[in-house]
């Protein structure tokens, strides 16, 4: 087999730190298998570029941006910060990470060797990866048909792909792309915070795809936690963390149950 092309990561992140985003543990994810990582931070209020710093790593290369509040409906900033990082990647093939997304090194070897498999065929443009949705804590996962079950996170290095929409994939001149599936998992833990913090969270989140009277009608109580629902509906999540999580998983301190509104319906909307 012919050898592994080297490989850019890059990720986008702003206030990862005070809305508990795990950028380090996404950031350490890849680390293995690339040869640089592009972090582009936003205008920060908070302590994420320490963080992203203090993992140490000559690797890693912080660029800085400015978000355009003109761009926050629909998501269109998420693109746009995305690309930004990508336009700095250096290496023929690049590995996006969300900042709540990691990876498991029982991976890796599945990664290179379909990355080494597929970098001579030019009908391929992408690799796709499978996800695990974690959902209120680290032993539930949501596998509802509604959640996205695949989505490409390995990209050639060609100006005609861009990120799409609000970063969830890409697209090669606007077109969906050649993709080859490496049987690999992406972990996201988007939805798992302590339910104070995951209502600022989704707010944030809410704040760059919608306007501010959409966010208001949605979110009428914002101080108040969130609810993440008969939590005894999820499927129970039953293989490994990725080692990189260790330290996060330990250190929970609640339980999203305590949180339950007991006014809520059976079934409850976020499930949907």
């Amino acid at each position: 087999m012919a050898a592994t092309p080297e490989i850019s990561g890059f990720t986008f992140a702003r206030d990862a730190v005070r809305l508990d985003y795990p950028l380090g543990e996404a950031i350490r994810s890849t680390l293995p298998l690339v040869s640089e990582f592009i972090v582009n931070l936003g205008d920060c209020s908070d302590e994420t570029e320490a963080l992203v710093e203090g993992i140490g790593d000559p690797r890693i290369r912080i660029v800085r941006s400015v978000w355009d509040p003109s761009r926050y409906v629909h998501g269109a900033t998420n693109a746009d910060q995305t690309n930004i990082a990508l336009d700095e990647c250096r290496s023929p093939w690049c590995l996006y990470l969300q900042a709540d997304e990691v990876l498991h090194e029982r991976d890796y070897p599945r990664i290179l060797d379909t990355l080494a498999r597929y970098d001579g065929r030019s009908d391929v443009d992408g690799l796709l990866f499978h996800y695990n949705h974690f959902w209120g804590d680290y032993a539930r996962v949501q596998r509802a048909h509604n959640w996205y079950s695949r989505e490409i996170r390995m990209i050639r290095n060609l100006p005609s792909i861009r990120s799409w929409k609000s970063a969830q994939s890409f697209r090669r001149d606007g077109l969906k792309m050649r993709v080859a599936d490496t049987g690999a998992f992406v972990y996201h833990y988007g939805w798992v915070r302590h339910p104070d913090v995951m209502r600022r969270k989704t707010i944030a989140l809410d704040s760059l795809h919608h306007g501010s009277d959409w966010v208001d009608r949605r979110h009428p109580e914002p101080s108040r936690p969130w609810d993440y629902g008969p939590l005894d509906k999820v499927a129970v999540f039953e293989g490994t963390h990725p080692s990189v999580m260790a330290d996060r998983i330990a250190s929970k301190n609640w339980r999203a149950e305590d949180f339950r509104d007991p006014s809520s319906p059976p079934g409850h909307r976020h499930l949907r």
